[in-house]
Formats: C-alpha cells, sequence, structure tokens
C-alpha cells in the first residue's frame, strides 16, 4: 500500500484527504473517495493535484535550465529520466503542457525520428509565477521567526537536503 506517501495523502494539506484517501475527480473515472488500504490499485500519474502541479513545474523546471545551456532540447525520454517519471507519464505531462502553451514540440533537425521539447514565453511566465508564488510561501512561513531562528532554520534545511541528496 502505498497510502503513507504522497499518492496516499498523508502528507497534509493539499496532498489528498487523509492517510489512504483521496478524492476521484472526472480523470479518476468518478467522484467517489474511498480508502486505499481497503483495495490495491495504481492511477498511474493521475494522483492528487498538488502532485501533478508539481510533476508539471519539474518539468518546466528542467526545460528552462536547458535552455540555458548550449546543451540541445531534451527529447520526451531524456525529460522522463531528467524529472524521475517514466516515458508515458512524461508523454501525457508534455501534452498537457502543450494544449496550454506552455512548452512547443518540434522535430528534431538533426533526427526527424525524435521530438524535441522546448519551453515558450507562456511556459516561462508561469515558471515565474510558481516561482514567486513559493518565494512567497517561504517569506510567510518564516514571517514569525527571529533573524536567528531563520538562519539556524536555513542551517537544518540545507544538512536535511544534503542527506537526502547523498540517499
Amino acid at each position: 500500500m502505498r497510502g503513507a506517501g504522497p499518492r496516499g495523502g498523508a502528507w497534509g494539506p493539499g496532498f489528498g484527504r487523509g492517510r489512504g484517501e483521496h478524492e476521484h475527480g472526472e480523470a479518476d473515472g468518478g467522484d467517489t473517495s474511498h480508502d486505499h488500504a481497503n483495495h490495491a490499485h495504481e492511477h498511474h500519474g493521475r494522483g492528487p493535484a498538488a502532485f501533478r502541479h508539481m510533476a508539471r513545474i519539474r518539468l518546466l523546471e528542467v526545460l528552462d535550465a536547458r535552455g540555458a545551456t548550449d546543451a540541445p532540447a531534451p527529447s520526451i525520454s531524456e525529460l522522463a529520466a531528467l524529472i524521475g517519471v517514466d516515458q508515458p507519464r512524461a508523454s501525457r505531462l508534455v501534452q498537457g503542457a502543450q494544449r496550454e502553451g506552455l512548452v512547443r514540440r518540434t522535430v528534431d533537425p538533426r533526427d526527424a525520428r525524435r521530438s524535441v521539447i522546448q519551453l515558450t514565453a507562456a511556459g516561462e511566465r508561469a515558471l515565474d509565477e510558481s516561482r514567486e508564488s513559493r518565494r512567497g510561501a517561504v517569506r510567510n512561513g518564516l514571517a514569525g521567526f527571529t533573524p536567528a531562528e531563520a538562519e539556524q532554520f536555513a542551517d537544518l534545511l540545507a544538512r536535511f537536503a544534503a542527506g537526502r541528496a547523498e540517499a
């Protein structure tokens, strides 16, 4: 069972209804809620909206970073590896972002069998808005901290992130 992880919703507000539960929307085939402990199935990319949004932001972040280098625009398979999803999920993310005008898919001029994905101006704006929203959330979260507490928190968070990177 995956109830303790992001798909199960045990991580708090915005990440599902409660331990092992979430509401199904139209994309999931209904609007009833249920407990994942009572049955085993996987939604394959149809997790809570917060995680769909996070995957899309990772997609845009990767494209933005690649656009700032001389590296060629990535293919779907390369994007999948870079954002940590499987190829079908990456393809669905790109299709959705393309429908919304956030990315464009073109034929690779070096290999006509390959598509390359690039961030559009609208994608850049969406990414800027997401970054500003996250900065605002951090500012709000730190508003009650003293400068010493904020520094200690930053040190602890850096240690946490370094430990996660090593794992």
